[in-house]
């Protein structure tokens, strides 16, 4: 339940680890290095209503609350779209999912190019969300179906990585367009980019091959859902990540208003320093991924290697934003807000490979998916938290550090749930008891003998 006791323990788990490997089919790398691009689409999608969160509140004349409002209207079908597409790529190939989700997100992009209303803008946002509710969940099972279990780490963090490149490269190319052309033009740059996407996918996009649903639908032994989303990795899982997302949607909607209107910089000013959490958070994330496959080839279990690594940086991300309202100067108050909100990375890398563990590839898909669904549903409440608390505020400085005081608390409360619930390795163990009649019985039934 903790790291390997000696040396050479550790020594006779990286010997079976080698023994039982499989090879890493030819492709997969093209197949991750396209669905992190997909990741980045996604996330520059994402950003585009806080990056052009003043400019938008200017020309609509819209108060903190409705904002707030429009920053979670992305987020009302997402869990809901998320749970439905995870139960269908448990049958239906996710080459195909992947390329129906990018197009309804090109497509939700254009109708913001000419005049737009509130009500279209809000109606456009949550059709988007809904394309991209699934997204992270459908695309790590893809990568699944291309790596044993293993090899899962460092692929699941170059997929995180494309909500941090997705930040990074979008906002300066899109902040360029909404200060020299117009916030409008930004969404129509985005569906353009979106349609670029399909067509790579449609001409390299491939079908994992160590994996074939279907087979695994009728002859691997199956654990019941309610056991699988009861475990308590599942739901430490999903406690540590709620909070992780909470800062992320905060990130998304409100970091570039309160740079601007917060810490007073210009809209110019902003598309350089909105990418600084993104930078540090990328960093957080190849680090712990990388962190985590050289523990666990030196015989730690996943307890150590995956759950204790994801969780720490959360409860100190938490303790950083705790200390934002009672430092002074802009420099240190955004400096903080980068290293708190940034550590939160850690624990969207090692949560899906934990889940992956234990749940059998045939149901693997729906139960990630379920994960993300419910893990996201704080980017619901922290936008219009975060409003609602500036709106009021005495002062508008005060009720955005009153935000992040919150934020830092649900920070704190769910990293420290996570450190006690994460135990993937002794869930395996558990949970599979009662799948071994069964899969005794599925060989008997095939065997010829």
């Amino acid at each position: 339940m903790s790291a390997q006791g000696t040396p050479n323990a550790a020594g006779r788990t990286a010997g079976v680890s080698k023994a039982i490997t499989k090879e890493t089919p030819k492709g997969a790398w093209t197949v991750t290095f396209l669905l992190f691009l997909f990741m980045v689409v996604n996330f520059a999608d994402k950003i585009v209503v806080g990056l052009a969160g003043v400019p938008i509140m200017t020309d609509m004349k819209l108060d903190a609350e409705q904002f707030g409002l429009l920053g979670s209207s992305f987020f009302f079908l997402f869990s809901i779209s998320a749970i439905v597409v995870g139960f269908i790529v448990n049958k239906v190939p996710t080459r195909w999912v992947l390329l129906t989700l990018a197009v309804i997100w090109a497509l939700a992009q254009f109708p913001m190019v000419g005049t737009v209303s509130f009500t279209t803008l809000l109606i456009c946002r949550i059709v988007l969300g809904a394309g991209e509710g699934p997204a992270f969940s459908v695309a790590a099972h893809a990568i699944y179906k291309w790596f044993p279990d293993e090899k899962r780490t460092l692929p699941t963090a170059i997929l995180s990585q494309g909500s941090a490149f997705g930040v990074i490269l979008a906002v300066p190319a899109l902040n360029w367009v909404i200060v020299n052309h117009s916030w409008h033009y930004a969404f129509g740059a985005l569906g353009v980019v979106g349609l670029i996407w399909v067509c790579a996918w449609l001409a390299l996009g491939k079908e994992g091959p160590l994996e074939d649903t279907q087979v695994l639908a009728v002859t691997e032994p199956k654990i019941p859902y309610v056991q699988l989303l009861t475990s308590r990795t599942f739901v430490g899982c999903v406690i540590a990540t709620f909070g992780a997302y909470w800062a992320l949607s905060l990130g998304l909607t409100w970091f570039t208003p309160f740079i601007i209107k917060g810490l007073g910089f210009s809209q110019s000013q902003a598309g350089f320093i909105s990418i600084l959490p993104w930078v540090f958070g990328a960093t957080i994330v190849l680090l712990t991924g990388w962190i985590s496959q050289v523990m666990m080839a030196r015989g730690y279990s996943t307890r150590v290697s995956r759950g204790v690594l994801g969780s720490v940086p959360l409860v100190i991300g938490g303790l950083f934003l705790a200390t934002m309202p009672h430092v002074q100067g802009a420099g240190l108050q955004l400096a903080l807000l980068v290293i708190g909100s940034g550590l939160c990375g850690a624990i969207y890398v090692v949560c899906p490979p934990m889940l992956g563990e234990f749940t059998p590839a045939s149901q693997r898909g729906a139960v990630i998916a379920i994960y993300g669904a419910l893990n996201t549903l704080s980017g619901i409440i922290a936008p219009s938290v975060m409003g609602t608390v500036i709106q009021r505020a005495g002062s508008m400085l005060d009720g955005y550090m009153t935000g992040f005081t919150i934020n830092a608390v649900v920070m704190v409360a769910s990293g420290v749930i996570g450190l006690l619930l994460l135990w993937p390795n002794t869930e395996k163990a558990r949970l599979t008891r009662g799948a071994a009649p069964q899969a005794a019985a599925l060989e008997s039934a095939v065997s010829p003998t």
